[in-house]
């Protein structure tokens, strides 16, 4: 097990980004468990469910970026507290809420920390594991996601066996804030990161500070563009499938709240063994390589999911397989964009990429809410999901390989 071979102090950082990143996925995704709900009780639109999950995506985005020009300006570590604070304690807020303004606002007020805890996070884990597991690493991390995903449906199913669903969804938004607790607890210690410390030794030396905006510099601008591209590809995929399928289970498929939370436990399994298996692929065959596979798998069994009538059993299968190929395609994404950006930016332009991705691929699930409108949901799904991987597959195509590139402290001045 390749854990055995890293030091105490990855092991720590590991554990400090894992949780955090899982605190994320709780808080994101609990939402999605409870949109059926809110439809009923506040008789919503689809259209304007579909435009408090875009919300939160598109604050998240820009609380991401800004997120990874303070890491690069106050360190890794501070940074990562300061997000899993703010976006846990508007989950726990949005439980008081009672009309569709009042959520829009405090989810998109959330979607500042959750978009800034994972930017910060992945670059954290890059600088500090070695170039050999660092892959490993960050489909490790990647794959706490699954984990929070999980404890959300667990405490969905736990919270309307016991609740009427006037409650239930307000339990729901405040436990959100105890993983966030148990996330400062163990970060309580952690150490920053080497290379920013040297970085910030050298701002003290020279007196000369590095601009942000250098992400968009000639020698860096295609880099950016299409690292973005790919981001958003990813997430914009990713967004339309998970935003909706507890919906489409519950109206489509016309199954219970038990049967939905057991599906949707087999689709969190197979995303959780997803990570873990896009992790070591990542680092066996390549970024590019596992990027363009992971997406042609998940383009094929989303349509089979949610396009062609199949036996529940048969559903269960293609469950597992489709969480296992969504989740599949981002393991290596945190060390891919490590390795694109020297380290005095290395923050901002991870930060950039992924959450403007984050952004443009938020319209996704409120362009399927409209869609739904007049074609059905799962068509709507499937079609902006196999579009978005298409993105993923093109952006791949015209990027550099990285697997087994150097964080080293040497050479921060350089594009």
């Amino acid at each position: 097990m390749w854990l055995r071979h890293i030091t105490k102090t990855e092991r720590r950082t590991l554990a400090a980004t894992f949780i955090g990143y899982a605190t994320d996925g709780f808080d994101y995704m609990i939402y999605t468990f409870l949109i059926p709900t809110l439809l009923t009780i506040w008789h919503m639109s689809t259209t304007e469910a579909g435009y408090i999950a875009s919300g939160s995506l598109l604050t998240s985005a820009l609380g991401g970026w800004i997120a990874g020009i303070l890491a690069d300006r106050f360190g890794r570590v501070r940074v990562l507290q300061w997000t899993v604070v703010w976006f846990a304690f508007f989950t726990f807020l949005s439980g008081f809420t009672n009309s569709f303004p009042q959520l829009f606002f405090t989810r998109a007020m959330q979607g500042f920390g959750l978009g800034g805890e994972w930017a910060v996070g992945a670059v954290l884990t890059a600088e500090i594991v070695s170039a050999r597991y660092r892959g490993r690493a960050s489909g490790l991390v990647q794959s706490s996601w699954a984990v929070g995903w999980g404890a959300s449906a667990l405490a969905f199913w736990g919270a309307y066996a016991v609740l009427p669903p006037e409650w239930a969804w307000k339990i729901l938004f405040w436990i959100g804030i105890l993983p966030a607790l148990l996330a400062l607890y163990i970060r309580r210690n952690l150490q920053e990161s080497p290379v920013f410390l040297a970085q910030q030794m050298r701002i003290r030396e020279t007196g000369k500070r590095n601009d942000f905006l250098r992400i968009f510099s000639f020698s860096l601008l295609r880099t950016t563009i299409l690292a973005s591209l790919l981001a958003t590809g990813m997430q914009g995929a990713y967004y339309s499938i998970t935003t909706w399928l507890p919906t489409f289970l519950n109206n489509e498929k016309h199954l219970s709240i038990l049967d939905t939370s057991l599906y949707l436990l087999v689709l969190i399994g197979g995303s959780f063994a997803g990570y873990l298996a896009g992790a070591w692929v990542s680092d066996a065959l390549g970024r590019r390589r596992c990027f363009m596979l992971f997406a042609s798998l998940s383009a094929a069994v989303v349509l089979l999911y949610t396009n062609i009538p199949v036996a529940n059993d048969l559903m269960l299968i293609a469950g597992f397989v489709l969480g296992f190929s969504l989740s599949g395609l981002f393991a290596g994404i945190g060390a891919y964009l490590s390795e694109l950006y020297p380290s005095d930016i290395r923050g901002s332009g991870q930060g950039f990429c992924y959450n403007f991705g984050r952004a443009l691929g938020a319209i996704c699930p409120a362009l399927i809410g409209y869609l739904s409108a007049s074609i059905p949901l799962g068509q709507s799904i499937g079609l902006i999901a196999v579009a978005c991987y298409g993105i993923v597959i093109l952006a791949c195509l015209l990027l550099p390989e990285t697997c087994g590139k150097e964080l080293n402290l040497a050479g921060m001045q350089k594009d």
